[in-house]
């Protein structure tokens, strides 16, 4: 479903066709999209037509998905193209010294939003992708930046009830809470098949300035989990983005 009932406006209508692909993408047929949407057949038809015009959306025979202009667009948003075209060489010397996929991943409210994965050929299957997003609480990513976030966003998602993408996945808020903590302490954060079954995931958090923008991961299969041999490189990688991403300051 939209995040936000449509307006009387067709930027509005068109806005939450587009809002129905969040968060994992994939294609609708027409009526779908007319019913997801909250708009009539018609309408959403004209819309429609009129996206797929501009290279919005791709028509598949009856089903229509995101269009590549989407993807084009999305590449230039100043902030995420410009973290990551600074952090591709971190990323790039992480995979090498551990050969695991790799991923650097920002918070857009209460999610996380993945800005570039690296990997192998052989690859653990997980449900991130490039512009994908999941809970903040389920990933090592989300709780590495929900750790160095305002404390009022913290009790404001511990105050609701957790999502559950695994049965690991936690969903007490009060050992949610102490992981947050020791994250605060160690600048590590961890998950343990929280949002795929045989996956581990290690991340810290990446600053520029005071302020938590980022944060990356390595992700690997649970029996070759090594946290104390991970970590190393983890930090390393981190401290060297947030040094790169420091403001520089110059005297006259």
């Amino acid at each position: 479903m939209t995040r936000n009932k449509p307006a009387g406006n067709m930027v509005d209508k068109a806005v939450a066709i587009l809002d129905v692909y969040r968060p994992e993408g994939g294609s609708f047929r027409l009526t779908e999209l007319a019913v997801r949407a909250g708009m009539s057949k018609t309408t959403t038809f004209r819309l429609v037509g009129d996206l797929v015009r501009l290279g919005l959306l791709e028509r598949e025979g009856e089903r229509y998905r995101l269009g590549g202009t989407l993807f084009e667009l999305g590449s230039l948003v100043p902030r995420r193209y410009d973290l990551r075209e600074t952090a591709l060489p971190f990323l790039q010397d992480l995979f090498e010294s551990t050969r695991q996929t790799i991923h650097l991943g920002v918070r857009d409210e209460r999610d996380i939003v993945y800005v570039e994965r690296i990997h192998g050929h052989d690859a653990v299957p997980l449900p991130s992708r490039i512009g994908g997003r999941l809970p903040l609480t389920c990933t090592a990513i989300g709780k590495a930046l929900l750790a160095f976030s305002r404390a009022e966003l913290a009790d404001a998602i511990l105050a609701e009830p957790l999502p559950r993408l695994t049965p690991f996945s936690i969903t007490d808020p009060v050992r949610l809470r102490t992981a947050l903590e020791k994250t605060q302490v160690s600048g590590l954060a961890y998950e343990e098949q929280e949002a795929a079954l045989g996956v581990s995931c290690i991340a810290a958090p990446v600053f520029s300035g005071a302020v938590a923008v980022a944060a990356l991961s390595v992700a690997v299969p649970r029996e070759q989990f090594r946290p104390a041999h991970l970590a190393p490189a983890v930090r390393t990688a981190a401290l060297g983005l947030s040094r790169a991403l420091r403001p520089s300051t110059t005297t006259g």
